[in-house]
């Protein structure tokens, strides 16, 4: 195995300023409207961690994390990988990056080739990256597949011949082909039965302390978030709003939205007096003024409509992006 072993504090990857747009012909009488999808994050992603990006669908989590690979463009900011902004790599410099980073899709059929036989699947990232012999692809096909919890004696079967957990753990086996450094996983068990969710979980985990990868979990679930992340990002309307380690934000949240999402968690056997989050999700293309959550938030104030609050440092591990915290309101 070649996968590198990094200290928990270096940065892997540094997001400054991210915007991602999209036009839409859905508009009033016909016109264009701009879908607002990321509007300014800035994030530094750990070597060795799993950061969970966390927020309700439609929040620009699985945007983000398709920007990050350059599935999506970007409207403008940076994404600095070994010193290099990825978003200006040409396309022979793009196909070295992925080798790096590689991605979960969240339909574990969907994402996998019905056509293909397994051993096809897994075959084909290291046929297109590499110089590898067929015997040495071959070897590497059967050692990831079995990593992953499965016998090699499916290679020969198509996707549709597996449960969906089975699935994930081939998507998975795909995705370490390579051997990269990151990876980002969206979504990577809402898709599967409870008992199944368990075992990827499980697996996720046991990658990630057996080769210290890197992880972006991508997920509207605390529960996964708790047992799995180091840290935690709460997404709101394409922003981050609230960053800090899984601990703090569990036992301390700060942000009102950071407290709906926790207090939406289930808890049997406990009643509960505090309040949920109501209303929907405003419209990307239209997005609030000043504070994005100011339309839903128990605690606005006036200023809260009125203007954008800056990042605030609680500690070193924990900031908020909130006028209750540390600004002059």
């Amino acid at each position: 195995m070649k996968y590198p072993v990094y200290n928990l504090y270096m940065n892997l990857v540094n997001i400054k300023d991210l915007y991602v747009e999209y036009q839409s012909d859905k508009g009033i009488l016909g016109k264009k409207q701009t879908i607002h999808a990321v509007n300014g994050v800035s994030l530094d992603i750990k070597k060795g961690e799993i950061l969970a990006i966390a927020g309700e669908s439609g929040c620009g989590k699985s945007t983000l994390a398709k920007a990050i690979l350059k599935l999506e463009p970007a409207k403008s900011g940076e994404i600095i990988f070994e010193d290099k902004n990825i978003l200006n790599l040409n396309r022979h410099d793009t196909k070295e990056f992925r080798k790096h980073a590689q991605m979960v899709f969240q339909n574990p059929y969907a994402s996998l080739n019905p056509k293909m036989r397994i051993i096809d699947i897994l075959k084909e990232p290291l046929q297109v990256n590499t110089k590898l012999s067929n015997a040495e692809i071959e070897k590497k096909v059967e050692e990831k597949i079995e990593l992953v919890g499965l016998d090699k004696s499916c290679l020969c079967l198509y996707p549709h011949e597996f449960s969906g957990g089975q699935r994930q753990r081939i998507a998975i086996a795909r995705a370490l082909m390579l051997e990269p450094e990151f990876i980002l996983a969206d979504e990577p068990v809402s898709a599967l039965d409870v008992s199944i969710q368990a075992q990827i979980i499980n697996l996720i985990k046991e990658l990630k302390d057996k080769y210290n990868l890197t992880f972006i979990l991508i997920t509207h679930d605390m529960s996964v978030i708790k047992y799995l992340a180091d840290r935690v990002a709460i997404m709101y309307l394409g922003e981050i709003v609230e960053l800090g380690n899984t601990f703090s934000i569990f036992n301390n949240p700060k942000h009102p939205y950071t407290k709906a999402l926790l207090n939406a968690v289930p808890k049997f056997g406990r009643k509960t007096n505090k309040k949920l989050l109501t209303g929907d999700l405003p419209s990307p293309e239209n997005l609030p003024q000043g504070c994005k959550f100011n339309t839903r938030c128990p605690e606005v104030m006036p200023l809260c409509r009125e203007s954008v609050p800056s990042i605030t440092a609680l500690n070193e591990r924990h900031c908020v992006k909130c006028f209750l915290y540390g600004q002059d309101n």
